[in-house]
């Protein structure tokens, strides 16, 4: 009965990790929204209220790491436990990175702003798809993440490549933009700085989905090939 009882409270508190990522992976997403609404509509407030959002961010990681240390140092979990543990921990330092590239966006934003004119000139409609695609990345990443689905994260891993190929177009579009109008070079670059925070909130979920095999099957799938991923989940 004993053992019983620490197995109940033992996943318990897996349980409230689990909903602190989730909440945690709430507000970054809401951030991603926002900056990509700041963005469409150079909107300064909306960029501001997503750089305000970060210390939040930042604040909810050092939470979940402590609580993490904590259940590691009472419960010394063993085998499929600790690799969720482990996943939760490394789930958890990627959605702070998601946040630090929404807060890039933002402060990009506001650069753009600052410079006259600029956002009235700029391809920042151009970033719709990959931005679009990216949130969606992550907000799937996250629901296979609470239902610890491997089919879901491998679909992840091969559309990873779509984002990919939306920020080389983009990049190859605003170089040109820049050498028809070198005025523009300034305000590009920022623009430049906004494509690649969106392709790493891309590269961040798919950290997740990794982590998510990890959990599942104990195969360390990072820097594989997808036909190697795909037999580690057999």
């Amino acid at each position: 009965m004993p053992d019983k009882h620490l197995s109940t409270q033992f996943d318990s508190e897996l349980n409230s990790l689990s909903t602190r990522v989730m909440e945690l992976g709430g507000l970054v997403e809401s951030q991603i929204r926002q900056a990509i609404y700041a963005l469409a509509h150079f909107n300064e407030d909306a960029a501001i209220e997503v750089i305000e959002t970060e210390n939040r961010v930042n604040n909810m990681e050092v939470e979940i790491d402590r609580e993490l240390s904590s259940v590691i140092a009472r419960r010394q979990p063993t085998a499929r436990d600790l690799r969720l543990l482990m996943a939760i921990s490394k789930t958890t330092a990627n959605l702070e990175r998601v946040g630090d590239e929404a807060e890039r966006i933002a402060r990009m934003v506001r650069s753009i702003i600052g410079k006259s004119g600029a956002q009235r000139t700029l391809p920042a409609g151009e970033l719709g798809v990959a931005a679009d695609l990216a949130s969606a990345q992550l907000r799937k990443a996250l629901d296979a993440f609470a239902r610890l689905d491997t089919a879901a994260a491998v679909a992840i891993l091969k559309e990873d490549d779509l984002l990919d190929r939306e920020f080389d177009g983009f990049v190859r579009k605003l170089i040109t933009y820049m050498m028809e109008d070198p005025r523009t070079i300034s305000s590009s670059l920022d623009l430049l700085f906004v494509a690649k925070a969106i392709e790493r909130i891309g590269d961040h979920a798919k950290n997740i989905a990794e982590f998510i095999i990890y959990v599942v099957k104990g195969a360390d799938v990072r820097h594989s090939s997808m036909e190697h991923i795909e037999l580690a989940i057999k």
